[in-house]
This record gives C-alpha cells, structure tokens and sequence, in this order.
C-alpha cells in the first residue's frame, strides 16, 4: 500500500510540472519527481525505473541551472 502511495505521489508531482511556466521551476519539480521514482523503483526493486529516472533526474537538474542564451 506504501508503494502504491509513493507511484502516486511521484505521478501526481510529475503532472503538476505541466502547469509551471518558469522553465528552471519546471525542471528542478521535474527533478522531485524523478527522484521519487527513483525511490519506487528501488523499493520494488526495478532498475530499468531507477536507471531511467537518474538519468532524468540528472538532466533535470543540470539544465535548471543554465543560463539562457541572449539573442
């Protein structure tokens, strides 16, 4: 039941995302909930879902903290 909870959550976080406008926002939520899928798929011992979502998690991240392009 905890785990369904945790998919949910991580579902529900990850759908917010769609209605933030600030792109740096949107990636660092995008980030949150793809670290709790990370803790999902370790909990139901996935590794194709914890492989996935630390490599999104990590561009998430990264690109948040970019600077625009001026032009």
């Amino acid at each position: 039941m905890m785990l369904d909870a945790l998919g949910w959550v991580a579902t529900a976080v990850f759908s917010v995302s769609y209605f933030i406008r600030g792109q740096s926002t949107l990636r660092r939520i995008q980030a949150g909930a793809a670290c709790l899928w990370v803790a999902y798929g370790i909990a139901i011992g996935a590794p194709p879902v914890v492989v996935a979502n630390v490599i999104v998690a990590g561009a998430a991240v990264y690109t948040s903290f970019l600077r625009p392009k001026e032009g």
